[in-house]
């Protein structure tokens, strides 16, 4: 059984008759029933799955496959798939059946990807371990006592643990650079609106992108690259050309690269990865390039922002969640023929786990006519100074690099009561999301107990072209 790293590599394999996609999907199936315990999965499809497979190799063998024949991928489980159950890591939505697929999984459905099954989230990618999954914790295969990350836990370890080439999830806050930091792959997160939202379930929707999670940074390029794109079914997307992101080139100058100073000089961040974040700076100052660090002046505003506005969404947009139309709905409530007003409270109350009634009620709170001015208004005023100050230092630099996250991956279980210490997991992420850049995360080796390390590289609106070229480059070095 070959435990395969790259696209590159299957396609050889493939082209070579040495294995069709038949025989890959049935290594992978081997390897997820033996890795069960990880809890990366959801459902499995495979009987379709297998169906799938024999329908691209004979595509393969008239010579008319699509770009990805022979990549088996999974899903995260906040994606619409036509016909397939989506319950955002939530009882909330269960026995919910997808009335339609999500544009980015269609387009790679259109370029014969293979989807081998649905990966398990923080429940409505609300989390940063994978600990507020309805469906039980996912754990990191590198060390089964240590989180994964979140919320696109399932999707990291999944890639990760060899079972599936590749994994399609969604970054609110850093949700798939953070997992692929604990995990040691590749994340990315795209710019805001460069990738259709249509066919996510929405956790915030001004936050919300869909993005991959792979083992090289081809992988993660040619994925976003058939992702990306208009579309008429979502009025946030952006409407610039796709560029060939497998073909992309850094431009042939040195280049003017910050780093933030707090990821290798705070000792808010665990030694081992400021020292590693250094070796990279220091590669990159050895290769000719402006290597300078910055402060960002209200970097201390950045997860108050987030947390407020993201809230504030999500009460919005999971107010749809009520126990009447589909999903969840209490058997108390019902047997007991209570009135409406108690039907939707017992619903929700019991259907939402606790991560997501807190942000539920925070949002709300924010949200109240006694308190919107003080807290949404003025995180939104914020968020445009967050932006403007990543407007300035990004017309001086051609990219910002920090860490992922200030540790490798925490113990199970250790920040459960905790949860502002958990929020802080994601202090190096938020950023992209909150202004709408580009972020990538790649592997930058691992601390003394082998847990992985993560880089993150940021870029200017729409950039993802440099952005991987430069990632590329670092992550071969």
């Amino acid at each position: 059984m070959t435990f395969y790293r790259s696209f590159t590599t299957v396609q050889a394999d493939i082209h070579s008759g040495s294995i069709t996609c038949r025989q890959l999907v049935e290594q992978y199936l081997i390897r997820i029933n033996e890795h069960r315990h990880l809890n990366a999965f959801t459902e499995i499809y495979a009987d379709e799955a297998r169906q799938q497979a024999e329908a691209v190799d004979q595509k393969i063998a008239d010579g008319t496959a699509g770009r990805l024949a022979g990549m088996v991928i999974g899903i995260k489980d906040v994606l619409s798939y036509t016909g397939h159950g989506v319950r955002a890591g939530s009882h909330i939505l269960d026995n919910f059946t997808a009335q339609f697929t999500a544009t980015a999984v269609q387009r790679l459905l259109n370029e014969d990807v293979i989807i081998i099954g649905r990966q398990n989230c923080d429940e409505f990618a609300m989390g940063s371990s994978n600990e507020n999954s309805s469906f039980g914790p996912v754990l990191n295969a590198a060390d089964t006592s240590r989180v994964p990350g979140g919320s696109s836990g399932g999707s990291a370890v999944a890639v990760q643990a060899g079972l599936c080439l590749a994994s399609i999830g969604s970054d609110t806050g850093g949700s798939v650079r953070q997992p692929a930091a604990f995990c040691g792959v590749v994340g990315l997160k795209p710019t805001y609106g460069r990738i259709s939202r249509w066919g996510l379930i929405a956790y915030a929707s001004s936050f919300d992108c869909i993005g991959p999670i792979a083992n090289t940074v081809d992988d993660a390029a040619l994925l976003l690259e058939i992702m990306a794109g208009a579309d008429d079914f979502d009025s946030t997307v952006s409407s610039q050309p796709v560029s060939a992101y497998t073909q992309a080139t850094l431009p042939n100058r040195p280049l003017r690269i910050a780093y933030l100073r707090d990821g290798v000089e705070s000792s808010g961040v665990d030694q081992t990865i400021r020292e590693a974040t250094q070796a990279k700076i220091n590669a990159l100052q050895n290769a000719g390039h402006t290597v300078e660090p910055v402060d960002i002046s209200l970097l201390k505003y950045l997860l108050p922002t987030y947390y407020i506005l993201t809230t504030a969404e999500a009460s919005s947009n999971l107010s749809r969640f009520d126990g009447v139309r589909y999903g969840y709905r209490s058997v108390s409530a019902d047997t007991s023929a209570l009135d409406l007003l108690t039907l939707y409270k017992k619903s929700r109350t019991e259907g939402f786990g606790a991560e997501v009634r807190r942000r539920i009620l925070l949002g709300t709170f924010v949200l109240s006519a006694s308190y919107y001015d003080a807290y949404y208004t003025k995180a939104q005023q914020v968020r445009r100074l967050i932006r403007q100050e990543a407007e300035q230092l990004f017309e001086k630099y051609d990219f910002l690099v920090s860490p992922t996250t200030p540790t490798p991956a925490f113990r199970l279980g250790e920040k459960t009561d905790y949860p502002l210490q958990m929020y802080l997991a994601d202090i190096f992420t938020v950023q992209a999301n909150v202004i709408g850049y580009p972020a990538i995360s790649i592997p930058n080796g691992t601390d003394a107990s082998g847990l992985p390390i993560g880089l993150q590289l940021m870029a200017p609106p729409f950039a993802e072209g440099a952005l991987v070229a430069l990632a590329k480059q670092m992550y071969d070095a």
